[in-house]
């Protein structure tokens, strides 16, 4: 069997598997000091505001357009207290220089990190029209970049992304020491577990099961190799929310339940 999680459960109704996935994506910023959070998703936005609560206090978060907020609100509502102003000029500025960690989404990532969210097929004649490539060529080649996925499945982590728009570790390492200096993917989260690249040849690797999850499930829902420690009952689980952390996703952060409606029960 797989490890068993943490001492420390929660009282009250069980910890979902959306609940789960909040707090990994929180553990992505943990004493990451005065840098900007810029989540994309509803639950890495919960996890970014958590974080700031608890183990992150100098984390930077923005409501979305061009204020730094003061205090924390809800998903959903409105700042009462901002405390700086961050224009389309200054947010480009803090990406050059690696003062962000961004959590990005990915229609399709691959064993070193390389993600799309431009089109599905050959670009020249795609099958489909996603977001385009946006930011995420800078993004990873100036500050860290993780990904959040809120559906693992094999049309997502696929062998090879239809087109690169976030640089993974093996096309950086091509490019040469001007796109590895800053280049940095520290985790990739799904709704069955936590990933890094902690490996020889910085490939993905399975760090973390959510609880009900086992490697088998994820091995299928992988469209590629992925490392797996020797003994696969040796992968530790997403540790579980503190009583406090709980209190604040369910009461604080997130009351009106919009985790759950991007993690699957």
């Amino acid at each position: 069997m797989n490890a068993t999680p943490a001492s420390g459960s929660v009282e009250g109704p069980a910890v979902t598997r959306a609940e789960y996935c909040v707090l990994a994506c929180a553990e992505a910023w943990r004493d990451a000091g005065e840098v900007l959070a810029s989540p994309m998703g509803t639950v890495p936005s919960i996890g970014a505001r958590l974080a700031r609560l608890t183990f992150s206090p100098d984390l930077l978060l923005t409501d979305g357009a061009a204020l730094l907020m003061g205090d924390v609100p809800a998903i959903g509502a409105e700042a009462e207290v901002v405390e700086g102003w961050l224009p389309y000029r200054q947010h480009l500025a803090l990406v050059a220089t690696g003062r962000r960690h961004v959590m990005m989404g990915a229609s399709q990532i691959d064993r070193f990190g390389n993600q799309n969210i431009s089109c599905i097929g050959e670009w020249s004649r795609p099958e489909r029209q996603l977001l385009g490539v946006r930011g995420a060529p800078v993004n990873t080649a100036n500050n860290p970049t993780s990904y959040w996925v809120p559906r693992h499945s094999p049309r997502t982590f696929v062998e090879r992304v239809d087109m690169v728009c976030g640089v993974g570790h093996d096309r950086a390492a091509s490019a040469g020491p001007a796109a590895t200096r800053y280049h940095r993917i520290p985790e990739v989260i799904s709704d069955l577990g936590v990933f890094d690249f902690a490996t020889a040849d910085r490939s993905m690797r399975l760090r973390s099961l959510h609880p009900g999850v086992t490697v088998e499930q994820v091995r299928e829902a992988t469209g590629f190799a992925l490392a797996v420690t020797a003994d696969p009952a040796d992968v530790p689980l997403t540790r579980e929310p503190t009583a406090a952390e709980l209190r604040l996703i369910r009461e604080v952060i997130d009351p009106r339940g919009l985790r759950d409606r991007e993690v699957r029960a």
